[in-house]
């Protein structure tokens, strides 16, 4: 039988960041961060209903 252990918000962001410390260094994740997380800029809700809309049959045959 198959378990599924949940992790909560806290959790999973420790283990993101000891994740991002291991793979990159303190450094690497200190830059991946700022990269990531670039301020908030343009309008997310403009821009959702922007976007093309494609069907499964479409994505799968995209080269």
């Amino acid at each position: 039988m198959l378990r599924i252990h949940l992790l909560r918000g806290s959790e999973i962001r420790r283990a993101g960041t000891e994740a991002l410390v291991k793979a990159l260094g303190p450094l690497g994740m200190a830059r991946y961060l700022e990269e990531y997380d670039n301020g908030g800029t343009g309008d997310y809700t403009k821009e959702k209903y922007e976007q093309p809309e494609y069907s499964i049959e479409d994505i799968l045959n995209m080269d």
